[in-house]
């Protein structure tokens, strides 16, 4: 293994490629008592549509998702209780553009890393045990239906975005996924779970040879065809509807504001953008920005409010929200503080402050090993050594900052999303 060492950080990462493709990462922490381990494939709930050895296939919305669940099935074998048994706690996740499953001990780290590797590896699935999880997710889907925070934001998606799958629910529906059956889950499996399209990463007092021999003694040493991800047409800038209510019972209202903004691809040179835009989120609106302060003094925003930027496979947004009586003139205050910022310019000392205090939050986090292997392993199928985020701030100008929020920040890109309480008005939609 490569071992690369980040003296700014006090960091170090071992790295090895396997003969498979598997990517390894190993973040040796000497005396640690925890160890955590994350695998992850680069498929996540939007890359429904995929050619496979010359072959185009579309999946049901959901599929990611559920097959996620499923892979914690082995025959005869319950793979939580096994890891249970060895001191561990084991979990999971699907985002828009990834999977991660994952688990941290004290002991048995190797038998731990062995299993987690031989069930995300193994796919087991059954008729009836497919059938099974369709009514447990389809509860998880209800309780999404139910709870105002997704719902507004899944609401706010479907109004940006004409084509993106970031329009339908990391869940799917439960008419989609009605339509899941094993041959399709093992269809996604074989497009996405191979090695060369997957990365384990590790933090703790292990010997990162070991971990990288054991994973591909379990993982074989034959590289298997990769699926090639089918995107949508690109987006126009402009968002198909501006303004949407819809009624649940909540106490005050509640909103979900985004700004559409272009994609940013990969590389460094996205990862400039992204922390560009985060800093450019935090003069606008961020709890040390005047604007906040003015929105909070004045009962239009509380301490529900934040927001950032984010970035998914294919599309970019700028996002904010949380409970106000008045959603709409929190959007317009936005707006004109973003013109006043393009106008008048960011002071120097203020970028300053900004950085380090990002900087800060970024070297704190590494003391999270959770943190630390989600963002490895995230930036790293993003073609990024996430350690390097020290260098990025530093290039960074005001007129980065400025430059985004006089492109992205304007009505035409702008969409408000609203939950209002029961019988507060009528659902709108714009």
């Amino acid at each position: 293994m490569i071992m690369t060492e980040y003296p700014r950080l006090g960091e170090r990462v071992c790295r090895a490629t396997l003969e498979n493709g598997l990517d390894v990462l190993v973040v040796p922490r000497p005396g640690a008592t925890k160890k955590l381990a994350y695998l992850v494939t680069d498929m996540g709930s939007i890359h429904r549509r995929f050619r496979l050895e010359g072959k185009e296939h579309t999946v049901p919305a959901g599929s990611a998702h559920y097959l996620e669940h499923k892979l914690f099935d082995l025959p005869d074998r319950d793979v939580t209780a096994q890891l249970a048994q060895l001191g561990a706690s084991v979990n999971a996740f699907t985002s828009y553009d990834m999977t991660a499953y994952y688990f941290s001990c004290t002991e048995h780290f190797r038998e731990c890393l062995d299993l987690l590797l031989e069930f995300v590896f193994t796919p087991y699935f059954t008729e009836e045990t497919v059938e099974k999880e369709r009514g447990i997710i389809g509860q998880e889907i209800d309780m999404n239906m139910d709870a105002p925070e997704s719902v507004v934001f899944e609401q706010l998606m479907e109004m940006m975005y004409r084509g993106h799958e970031i329009r339908t629910p990391i869940l799917g529906t439960a008419q989609t996924i009605g339509q899941i059956c094993p041959e399709s889950l093992i269809l996604c499996h074989r497009a996405f779970y191979g090695p060369d399209n997957m990365v384990l990463c590790v933090v703790g007092d292990v010997d990162p040879a070991e971990v990288a021999d054991l994973a591909l003694s379990r993982t074989g040493r034959e590289k298997r065809p990769v699926a090639e991800k089918l995107c949508p047409a690109p987006e126009e800038m402009t968002c198909p509807a501006a303004y949407k209510t819809r009624q649940m019972e909540v106490a005050m209202p509640t909103f979900q504001l985004g700004f559409k903004c272009e994609p940013i691809g990969k590389g460094p040179e996205a990862v400039r953008q992204e922390l560009a835009a985060d800093l450019a989120a935090e003069a606008l609106f961020g709890e040390s920005s005047a604007l906040y302060l003015e929105l909070y003094q004045q009962g239009l925003i509380d301490q529900s409010f934040g927001g950032g930027f984010e970035s998914v496979d294919g599309c970019a947004l700028l996002t904010c929200g949380g409970d106000s009586m008045d959603p709409a003139q929190v959007r317009d205050r936005i707006l004109a503080r973003a013109e006043e910022l393009c106008r008048e310019g960011l002071p120097e000392e203020e970028l300053l402050r900004m950085k380090r205090s990002a900087m800060g939050r970024r070297i704190r986090d590494l003391d999270s090993f959770d943190s630390t292997c989600f963002r490895l392993c995230a930036y790293h199928l993003t073609g990024f050594d996430y350690f390097d985020f020290p260098a990025i701030y530093e290039s960074l100008k005001a007129e980065d900052l400025l430059a985004f929020l006089g492109r992205v920040v304007r009505r035409e890109r702008c969409s408000l999303s609203v939950i209002e309480p029961l019988g507060n008005k009528e659902e709108k939609h714009g």
